[in-house]
């Protein structure tokens, strides 16, 4: 009982309270529910990877939106981790693709630019097909000084930098924005540059 307690509570959010209470519900389940329990991470960590186009977490080498034609591959929404991904889907609104960056530059946490998928934007950029790439990060510091560092990176492509529109609170993590003013964010977007001369 040790053991999966002191696993349980290796999970980010999960106290060792917490923990000794999901150990024990997990002993109330019968034999079979237990084991389909454990087959779902069994199956969850051998079969899901991340999309070789955008680092979007997929079963295939490349992610359902990114092989859907219905989708503009033209337009890249830069976004932090799959939950940002997820709240922007939730929204119905945007049609194009995304570029999971893995994370935000975070001297304080140890990120630098080097631990990102950053380089793979700059070449997806460079591409014929790509006309603009919107910069979806949360409006925290270490998302502004991202934002930045990515417009400098992309400098020299032939491409349109937008930024979501402030509908999203300075300082919010946009996993958190509800779905309407994240819709009114992506739809109300505007060129990186101008975002600049704001502040």
């Amino acid at each position: 009982m040790e053991e999966a307690v002191d696993q349980m509570a290796s999970l980010p959010g999960i106290g060792k309270k917490t923990a000794l209470r999901l150990v024990l519900s997990m002993m109330k389940k019968s034999e079979d529910e237990t084991q389909r329990f454990s087959d779902a991470f069994v199956n969850l960590k051998a079969n899901v990877k991340a999309c070789n186009n955008c680092h979007n977490l997929s079963d295939s080498d490349i992610c359902s939106i990114c092989s859907n034609p219905k989708r503009d591959a033209g337009v890249i929404c830069v976004v932090e981790d799959i939950r940002d991904v997820m709240a922007i889907e939730a929204t119905g609104e945007y049609v194009g693709h995304y570029h999971v960056l893995g994370g935000i530059i975070s001297p304080m946490d140890g990120i630098a630019p080097a631990d990102l998928n950053i380089e793979t934007l700059v070449q997806r950029a460079q591409d014929d097909e790509c006309r603009e790439i919107i910069f979806a990060l949360s409006t925290t510091m270490e998302g502004e000084t991202t934002s930045f560092f990515l417009s400098r990176k992309l400098k020299e492509s032939n491409v349109q930098l937008s930024i979501i529109a402030r509908g999203v609170s300075i300082g919010d993590e946009l996993q958190y924005a509800d779905e309407v003013t994240l819709a009114r964010s992506i739809h109300h977007r505007m060129p990186y540059e101008n975002s600049m001369n704001r502040k």
